[in-house]
Order: C-alpha cells, then structure tokens, then sequence
C-alpha cells in the first residue's frame, strides 16, 4: 500500500510578499485605491469620483499642446535674492533645493507652442516650486509672455497654480501684480485673446491680479481660488462664509468664471475657443 501514501511537504514560514512602493496611489476625497498607472495616464485624475490632483507644469505642458510642439523661452532667469533673505533656510537654498528636484528654475514654465494646431504664447504655473509664489522671475515671464502675445498677434494661455506672492522677495514680488496687469493690457489692445485656466490653489497676489482678467476665465473642478484663506476672512468681516466658498464651483455661480471644465477634455475645449475667437477655420 506504499502507492496509497502521500508523503506530505515540509511546512515552511511563507515570506510576506510586499507590493513595490509607489505601485498605488490614495484617492484623498474619495479614499479609493488607485492603481498609480491608471491615475497619470488619466492625468492625475481620480477615475472614480473625479477629483482633480496637481499636475506638475512639464506633465501639463505634455497633455495639453501638441507632440514636440512647445518650445520653452526665457528658461535662464533666476531669482539673485535681492534681500539676502533667511528665515528658517536661506531663500538661495530653497531655490536650489527645488532646481535640484528637477522643478527648473523658477514657479513658471512659458514658451511657445501650438494647440491643434494654432500657435499660443503658454505659460504654467508649477505649485510644486514654493508653492507656485510669484516673485520678480515669475513676474517677469509673464510679462514677457505677454508682449510676446501682443506682439506676434497670438493668443496668450496661462494655467495658474499659487499660494501668492514670494513673501522672500518682499516688495518686489509685489511689484510683479501691477507689472503683470500692465503687460496684459497691451494683449487686450492688440486685440489678441487671452485664457486664463486657474488650477487647484489659485490664491493670493496672482488671483488678485492677472489670472482673473482673461477674456475667459476658465477653472478646473473643485479647485481652490480667492485671495485670501477662509478663516482670514470670518475674522476680517466677522461673518460665517457660506459652505463651498471660493471654489470654481461657487465663482461660476457667482459670474466670475465663465467655465468649469474636466482636464481629460480641455485641450479640444481651449481649441474650440481659439477657433471662436480668432475666427480661424474649424480645428477638428
């Protein structure tokens, strides 16, 4: 009966087989697991309820212009700390911390490209370098987005992503709010369109400046924008604030967004725009 028995494998401490780091992603409104591949190819999106992630600004470059169409311009300039400012950390130490994660040189990237086709002066805000604040280097990519805009009779795109001004630059930064709006009012005189896509946060000095003064202002769902923060407000004013304030939701129920529109469809939305409003032939 030697055939009948079952030699029986020696039992052995199974070893716990652990997923490799960054193979999921938390989706922080819905609590959902994401697989992380699925969440960058639907561009930090949450395909479960929607909600709308950071994008840092080469990724957004990537999936909004056309292939090998964007050229990047004035990507030299550099902040030289005029105040030899420190609080914590030395101001040219955070920046060199951030040039060093890979994030360029500065808040902004703005260059030249073309969306369906039609040749757009582009700027994007990255929230990933200090929080996006807009100091003298920020200020001055703009401004030279916009006479740029102006000049060559192309319409003006800026995705803005910021906390506010760059307190490490003090005045200067402040400077760059009327530097900013100046620049912009020479694209309105030359007739040239401009689209401001304001992103989750738009706060502080640069939506108390040029991201709110697009021909149309445009804001992705469920982002953050107003100048000052919630709780600064009720203590200024004394009064409760209603639920959902300062949200794109709440600014195109109260006329100071013309839009609200989902990443994975603003390419062709922005296009169809363009197509409006520089009386150009149908783009698709």
């Amino acid at each position: 009966m030697a055939w009948a028995k079952i030699e029986k494998a020696p039992l052995h401490k199974s070893e716990r087989l652990d997923p490799p780091d960054g193979l999921w992603q938390k989706c922080r409104k819905c609590q959902s697991i994401i697989y992380k591949r699925d969440f960058i190819a639907n561009q930090n999106v949450c395909p479960k309820c929607d909600h709308h992630f950071m994008l840092s600004a080469t990724l957004r470059v990537k999936g909004f212009v056309d292939p090998e169409s964007f050229v990047q311009l004035d990507g030299d300039l550099m902040s030289n700390d005029p105040l030899q400012f420190t609080d914590t950390k030395a101001y040219r130490d955070r920046i060199d911390e951030s040039e060093k994660r890979g994030w360029g040189h500065d808040a902004i990237l703005s260059g030249h490209a073309k969306l369906h086709g039609i040749p757009i002066q582009l700027g994007v805000m990255d929230f990933l370098f200090m929080g996006g604040s807009m100091g003298s280097v920020v200020g001055e990519k703009l401004t030279r987005l916009f006479l740029r805009a102006a000049q060559q009779k192309e319409p003006a795109i800026v995705f803005s992503s910021s906390g506010g001004a760059r307190m490490q630059e003090g005045l200067l930064s402040l400077m760059q709010m009327g530097k900013t709006c100046a620049a912009l009012a020479k694209v309105k005189e030359a007739g040239v369109p401009f689209l401001s896509i304001l992103t989750d946060p738009t706060t502080g000095g640069v939506a108390a400046s040029y991201s709110l003064l697009g021909d149309i202002n445009i804001g992705e769902p469920g982002a953050l924008i107003g100048f000052a923060g919630p709780r600064v407000i009720e203590q200024t004013i004394k009064e409760k604030l209603p639920q959902g304030f300062q949200t794109s939701e709440f600014l195109l129920q109260h006329g100071m967004l013309d839009m609200i529109c989902h990443r994975n469809v603003l390419r062709d939305r922005v296009a169809e725009l363009l197509q409006i409003l520089t009386r150009r032939s149908p783009v698709f």
